[in-house]
């Protein structure tokens, strides 16, 4: 596969989601009911509790945020429950790249397009990592395996099928010159799920963002064999980008918070705001620090305009990687 880099700080100039650039008069009547569309433990669950602790203890909110795991197919068991709740301004989701993926995949009957896009928050790379006593020592290894018998090797991803995970792994195993059709990709309803495959013996590889992994790749139970991001995690310092592997390609994790369809301008600019300044909040770096998170904060309207050009690349790279339904 030619260099397949998805990058996150594409220009976001593109179709809007209306959000009026006050806060407006609009505030919760009620507790906000806040979707972790996985189980608790990976990217998506801490992303929501993480949020809306600081939301909550900033008081940037005026009602409590609640935090709701819905797991199941890739994310798609938990939009599915926001979109039966058009125009309801007391429900949140957070998600990332199989909002378009699990689509794209032909897995999920919503797209991005059924929801509001609220705020992009943050950006974090995928981690490869195995067990402390796996054979695999460098990426080189693995992909030498995967060159010679890909079927052999069982990779467990928190995704579905054509979803982040596999999609993060698949275009790795492209660029390093394998049939990544071929893989024994293995889903998860969440990085902590595909992680205790991993432990347990259960898969030989496993696939997470790097602040699902860096307590594990500290306490010596699994090591990372590389990052998918252009430079090194400032969370796993010793472990090598793909590019230092010799694998021309980069896969950078975004997270944002979406909404269901139908809110009012007031509505989103209410959220909005609130994410707007909690990114900014002493509370909020120092766990973005402590979990490896890059700010890459968008508002409703460029975060709209992101989503158009993510889902136009993953479309390119679905397709190349005979992934796409």
């Amino acid at each position: 596969m030619a260099a397949g880099s998805v990058s996150l700080l594409l220009a976001a100039c593109g179709e809007g989601a209306g959000a009026a650039s006050g806060g407006g008069d609009w505030k919760p009547t009620k507790p906000i009911e806040y979707i972790a569309p996985a189980n608790t433990g990976g990217g998506w669950d801490t992303l929501a509790r993480s949020s809306a602790r600081v939301l909550d203890e900033a008081g940037l909110v005026n009602r409590p945020m609640r935090v709701v795991n819905k797991p199941g197919a890739g994310g798609a068991i938990g939009w599915s429950y926001i979109a039966k709740h058009q125009k309801d301004p007391h429900k949140l989701f957070v998600t990332s790249p199989p909002i378009l993926l699990v689509p794209l995949a032909g897995e999920s009957d919503q797209t991005y397009r059924d929801f509001t896009p609220v705020a992009r928050l943050n950006t974090e790379p995928l981690a490869y990592v195995v067990k402390a006593d796996s054979p695999f020592k460098t990426f080189e290894d693995l992909a030498a395996k995967l060159k010679a018998d890909p079927g052999k090797v069982s990779v467990a991803g928190g995704s579905g099928p054509g979803s982040l995970d596999h999609v993060g792994l698949a275009g790795a195993v492209q660029a390093a010159g394998a049939d990544a059709s071929k893989v024994k990709y293995v889903p998860f309803d969440g990085g902590g799920e595909a992680l205790t495959s991993l432990l347990g013996g259960h898969t030989d590889v496993a696939v997470a963002g790097g602040s699902e992994v860096q307590a594990l790749v500290r306490s010596g139970d699994v090591r990372a064999l590389a990052v998918s991001s252009e430079k090194r995690s400032p969370i796993l310092p010793d472990t090598p980008t793909l590019a230092e592997s010799g694998i021309d390609y980069v896969f950078d994790i975004w997270r944002g918070v979406m909404a269901p369809k139908g809110l009012t301008e007031e509505q989103i600019a209410y959220y909005e705001k609130a994410f707007e300044k909690m990114v900014e909040h002493d509370s909020w770096k120092k766990e973005s620090k402590k979990l490896g998170w890059t700010n890459a904060y968008l508002g409703s309207e460029e975060y709209g305009k992101f989503l158009d050009e993510q889902n136009k690349e993953y479309a390119g790279i679905l397709t190349e990687v005979g992934l796409r339904k």
